[in-house]
């Protein structure tokens, strides 16, 4: 059972975490069978790495901070208030050079900036817990906090985008071999300035494309070009690095898997037999 607030907190049961789990060593087996070693970066990023990507500019609703808390001015304002604190007052707190991701392949880019990778190019995996600060939540299908695995490549222009085909057919099988219905939907991410030539190539060339359920997305494809190359200082062969990732939202699949076999536990029984 899972217990859902309208604060996007939400409780996986036992069940539920391990059809969480099981559905992710499918999207493991994927990136195990493509070549894509799995790393696990620091839960936190700095932002002066996000705002490198213009993600202050593109997504400022989705921002969040981790900060440090001052105890003197802490010790104060707990003393006159009323307990418990509902609201942690923002003269308690200190600036902060860190903050919450909201995608996990931010932190690939950075791993690997200034590097020069192969021809053929390099692919990596990662699983992170992201935050987004929505306008609203609902259940698993919309957290504040919630699990991301994705599956990336990074290299040449051709490779990125074989990347995102060979994804597209695997997220299609998969559903079908799950009997989900699903609908391949064109999205868009301000990932460019929306006046700048690479946004007028977004609207020709879709960059995001979403796996969608029952009007829900439980995962996307993403193609950056060479924007996080050029960021990054990233250099594939003698060319900028173009990237390309696969990205699932691991408890939107639990709701999506529990909904369509009526449990958990039967969710997790069909996962299973596709290991």
């Amino acid at each position: 059972m899972t217990t859902a607030t309208d604060n996007g907190l939400s409780v996986l049961d036992g069940s539920q975490l391990r059809l969480l789990r099981a559905i992710d060593a499918v999207f493991l087996r994927l990136a195990e069978g493509w070549q894509a070693p799995e790393f696990r970066f620091p839960h936190l990023i700095r932002c002066q790495d996000l705002d490198t990507f213009d993600y202050y500019d593109n997504f400022p609703h989705l921002g969040l901070a981790a900060t440090r808390l001052d105890p003197p001015r802490l010790g104060a304002t707990l003393a006159r208030s009323r307990r418990p604190v509902e609201l942690m007052p923002a003269e308690v707190m200190e600036p902060t050079a860190y903050a919450l991701p909201s995608a996990a392949c931010y932190a690939i880019y950075l791993d690997l900036a200034g590097s020069r990778l192969p021809d053929e190019g390099v692919m990596r995996t990662t699983v992170a817990t992201c935050f987004r600060n929505e306008d609203h939540y609902r259940g698993l299908q919309r957290l504040l906090g919630f699990t991301m695995r994705e599956i990336v490549f990074i290299g040449a222009e051709e490779g990125a985008k074989a990347h995102l085909l060979r994804a597209k057919d695997a997220v299609t099988t998969l559903c079908a071999e799950l009997g989900l219905s699903l609908e391949l939907q064109i999205a868009t991410d301000p990932f460019f300035d929306k006046n700048s030539g690479k946004a007028k190539m977004q609207r020709l060339f879709p960059v995001k494309e979403e796996f969608v359920v029952n009007d829900l997305a439980i995962g996307s494809v993403n193609y950056h070009r060479n924007f996080f190359g050029e960021r990054c200082g990233i250099q594939a062969g003698e060319e900028t690095a173009h990237t390309g990732c696969l990205a699932f939202g691991l408890e939107r699949w639990v709701h999506t898997l529990t909904d369509h076999f009526g449990s958990a536990a039967a969710a997790q029984a069909a996962v299973a037999g596709l290991l």
